[in-house]
């Protein structure tokens, strides 16, 4: 077997936990109140000397990198960056360990870090290996955290998003009131989507989107639990006008393609940091694009690598679609100066790879790098 020309030398896991206010009392997260939005940040080290960075949920930062430690990193080192096998064997080595949950979320990251690599090899931004960029530009809608159904806070917060810029806002809440709070708050024109996080038994949910239609919802977002009985998804979405997206706890890129093939939904949201990364994200692009019936617009609500790949994909599609900013004020910004929010659109960055790399000062005052 010839000796690749490049080897992965080192990969670490930097625990990033980013502070946040949204605007209301802290949102709970897996029923705990949180006031830190926390991902695995990917330090991909070759013997060339280049580095690539990618990212990984994380449900609990100290088990997503223990596993990134030990189960990752040892089937990783020493093997080709461009080899296109490389992640299917890993997978498939550690499929014992869960098919998906954690030990995905680290896969994903790593799949990231690999496509920053590939890039910087080349000297060629992302999007150019993957097809170009159809846009150098690509708006954002404003996704807002949970306010529990104040109907206060939620006019409030909107308006706060539009006069920041944006012109499409995503909510996180299940009540039809406060979605008419948003609606006032936003006028008739501003495209409008309701994300209830699973919130409904499918024999009730059909009857609570009616509720919501005089606000006119542009979508509504993982409407019943549990999320992987597609099948009561397009039942439901055979019953109501209003388009239904979901995808962001697709356990593998087959859900998500079955998702598209069986028209479950009119929009899939796959998340690179969860479902196998940049891969994943292109497989189920072109599922898309054979059925047209179904829109890709993935789900990104953290701010590092992940962030920066999904800018990369959405820019090379042929259809223009928003990609997903979390609407909150952080205590520090990644990528604040290289892929600033401008007029509620992100230009897309061109330096090789994902364009952009973490100040590693600020990492290492979080946590450092877990190896």
């Amino acid at each position: 077997m010839k000796t690749p020309a490049v080897t992965i030398t080192r990969i670490a896991c930097a625990k990033v936990r980013l502070p946040f206010d949204h605007g209301g009392p802290p949102p709970k997260f897996a029923g705990v109140p949180r006031t830190t939005l926390d991902s695995g940040w990917l330090r991909v080290e070759l013997s060339s000397g280049h580095v690539g960075w990618g990212e990984a949920y994380a449900a609990d930062l100290d088990a997503l990198c223990a596993i990134v430690r030990n189960r990752v990193a040892p089937l990783a080192l020493g093997r080709d960056p461009l080899d296109a096998g490389l992640m299917p064997s890993l997978e498939r080595t550690l499929h014992n360990m869960g098919r998906s949950g954690p030990v995905l979320h680290a896969l994903s990251g790593l799949d990231i870090a690999l496509w920053d690599l590939r890039g910087k090899l080349a000297g060629l931004p992302l999007h150019r290996l993957i097809g170009g960029a159809q846009r150098k530009t690509v708006h954002a809608y404003a996704s807002l955290l949970q306010y529990y159904g104040d109907c206060d806070a939620v006019a409030r917060n909107v308006d706060r998003s539009l006069e920041a810029g944006f012109g499409e806002v995503k909510l996180h809440e299940r009540t039809a009131e406060a979605v008419a709070a948003a609606r006032n708050a936003a006028g008739g024109k501003t495209p409008l989507m309701v994300d209830t996080n699973c919130a409904w038994d499918p024999k009730d949910a059909a009857a609570e989107i009616d509720r919501m239609r005089a606000s006119q919802p542009f979508w509504i977002e993982e409407p019943t639990w549990p999320p992987e009985d597609l099948g009561a998804m397009r039942a439901l979405r055979q019953r109501t006008p209003i388009a239904i997206a979901a995808g962001e706890n697709a356990a593998s890129v087959l859900e998500l393609e079955e998702m598209v093939r069986t028209g479950a939904v009119d929009w899939v949201q796959p998340c690179a940091i969860k479902c196998g990364g940049v891969s994943t994200l292109l497989r189920v692009a072109e599922a898309c694009r054979h059925h047209p019936a179904v829109g890709f617009s993935p789900q990104m609500a953290f701010f590092g690598p992940g962030f920066l790949a999904t800018l990369h994909v959405l820019a090379a599609q042929p259809h223009d679609v928003a990609i997903e900013r979390l609407f909150c004020d952080l205590r520090v910004m990644p990528y604040r100066n290289a892929v600033p929010l401008e007029n509620g659109a992100f230009r897309l960055p061109e330096a090789p790879g994902l364009g952009a790399d973490p100040d590693e000062e600020m990492l290492s005052a979080m946590e450092g790098l877990d190896a």
